[in-house]
């Protein structure tokens, strides 16, 4: 996709979606990491619907830490692998008290160094905290990009680097909203609607007939 075909796609997209943003539910760095974690795999709508007893009985690191690992379990039961998240968290909380003062590291290795929290994670963590230019690619990304032909890359990690390229850091986390966006509303991975899609004149898979 040459320059001029880039700077159509960004303002489109800025246009129909002019407020981009997480879907996750959180009011500080320690629920962003939590729900964050809790959401590989998952919807963020299944999130969002049992983080808010989570953040009640556990409102800290400190207080994660020491859960009683069936409780957590109870709580998130719905998640996908709610058991070994389970695990996940409470380990988490212990190492973010320990070993980071219950501050959350901005380093990306310090993240992934996390139980639980690989680079996808890691990503959207530095992200949304807005400390680091960083491109989240999920699922939705890793579709659209190759639908789009922005990159041919065979792993997340590929595809990231390819999307780096492409646009300047600033536009990083806004177009990483925007492809989730439109991947859940429109650019489904079955039926791509792409006769309604206000990108279709400049993607190579558009199917109009």
């Amino acid at each position: 996709m040459g320059p001029k075909r880039k700077q159509l796609l960004l303002s489109a997209l800025a246009e129909l979606y002019p407020d981009p943003h997480s879907e996750l539910n959180f009011k500080n760095e320690y629920q962003l990491l939590i729900a964050v974690l809790l959401s590989a795999q998952c919807t963020d709508k299944k999130v969002n619907q049992i983080i808010p007893e989570l953040f009640t009985r556990y409102p800290t690191f400190e207080a994660l830490s020491k859960a009683a690992l069936t409780d957590v379990e109870r709580i998130i039961r719905q998640i996908n692998y709610f058991k070994t998240k389970s695990k996940h968290l409470i380990e988490t909380g212990r190492q973010m008290v320990e070993r980071f003062d219950s501050i959350v590291p901005k380093r990306q290795e310090e993240l992934v160094s996390l139980p639980g929290v690989g680079r996808k994670t890691a990503n959207v963590i530095v992200c949304e905290a807005g400390e680091v230019p960083a491109f989240p690619v999920d699922t939705h990304v890793f579709r659209l990009a190759h639908r789009l032909g922005l990159s041919k890359g065979k792993t997340t990690d590929a595809v990231e680097k390819d999307l780096r390229k492409a646009f300047p850091p600033a536009e990083w986390r806004n177009l990483h909203h925007r492809f989730i966006f439109h991947g859940r509303r429109v650019c489904k991975a079955r039926a791509p609607n792409c006769a309604g899609c206000v990108l279709s004149s400049i993607c190579p898979s558009a199917v109009l007939a």
